[in-house]
């Protein structure tokens, strides 16, 4: 089992010094990858089934900070949870991850995308929200080319994205594309997941039947589009105050990767959370 934890700005907040200190110590614990979400924009009365966003949220973006802590990192891979990839363009966003990718020695490995819940905010980004499932799929696609085209180019010819000849360095380090997890709640993220990802991540609000039954989605979509099942990893929330008896019932389940985030926001007991974690699981 491999153990990531979660880094939420609007929890947390942006605070460079306080981001540094617990991407460091999430270093030193062992914990295997450092995750942040995104929401791009807020508005008075967002909600996400019955709970409510408030519009001052300070959800930084996660690129920016993820490059922030690697630079005072060297091991920890470096992952969000999610990316909200309709509301970027693809061809800006290879060039954005592939440069964390070279400036982290190959961290940027955890990426995990979703579609967002937010219809205003897919306004906000000038997307029309109904379409923003299709459009994260052709923009999985157009990442994996760019990352993987040469120097003759490359050319897309998609409902959303088009263009010849195109050219994206520099590229991920010593792998031809970052791997992508697909994350959310929905039957089409499990599909998406197992047509196009190289992992699911469970949306933390599915009760645990649903969740077994999208995960065999995810199984089945990815056989039938001609892919190994069994590469599909297979990512989950948890939390600080887990026991091994917990975790090993996610294992039992096909579990791969479990993500912790601390119940404080004060800085000194989120590490002390972290650091009992680490201890329990002897993670370093």
């Amino acid at each position: 089992m491999k153990f990531g934890i979660s880094y939420s700005t609007p929890f947390f907040g942006a605070d460079p010094e306080r981001l540094t200190a617990f991407a460091r110590h999430a270093e030193e614990c062992g914990f295997e990858s450092l995750s942040l979400p995104e929401h791009i924009a807020l508005y008075p009365g967002a909600r996400i089934g019955p709970m409510e966003l408030p519009p001052s949220l300070p959800y930084a973006d996660p690129l920016e900070c993820l490059t922030f802590a690697a630079a005072v990192t060297r091991r920890i891979l470096l992952g969000t949870g999610v990316l909200l990839l309709p509301y970027h363009h693809p061809v800006v966003l290879a060039k954005r991850l592939a440069t964390v990718d070279v400036l982290s020695g190959g961290r940027m490995r955890l990426l995990t995308v979703g579609v967002g819940a937010l219809p205003g905010e897919a306004k906000a980004a000038g997307v029309d929200f109904a379409t923003r499932g299709r459009r994260a799929d052709e923009a999985i696609d157009v990442l994996r080319l760019l990352w993987g085209g040469g120097e003759d180019g490359v050319s897309f010819d998609g409902e959303f994205y088009a263009f010849d000849d195109v050219c994206v360095f520099p590229k991920p380090v010593g792998v031809r594309e970052l791997p992508v997890h697909v994350g959310g709640s929905s039957a089409a993220a499990a599909r998406r997941a197992g047509r196009r990802g190289d992992g699911w991540f469970a949306g933390g609000m599915l009760p645990p039947d649903e969740r077994r039954r999208q995960l065999e989605l995810v199984r089945t979509t990815a056989a039938e589009a001609g892919r190994d099942p069994g590469a599909v990893q297979y990512t989950h929330w948890g939390s600080l105050g887990m026991s091994t008896k917990d975790v090993d019932a996610l294992a039992e389940e096909g579990v791969s990767r479990i993500v912790v985030t601390p119940t404080t926001a004060e800085p000194g007991r989120a590490l002390e959370e972290m650091s009992a974690f680490a201890e329990r699981f002897a993670l370093a």
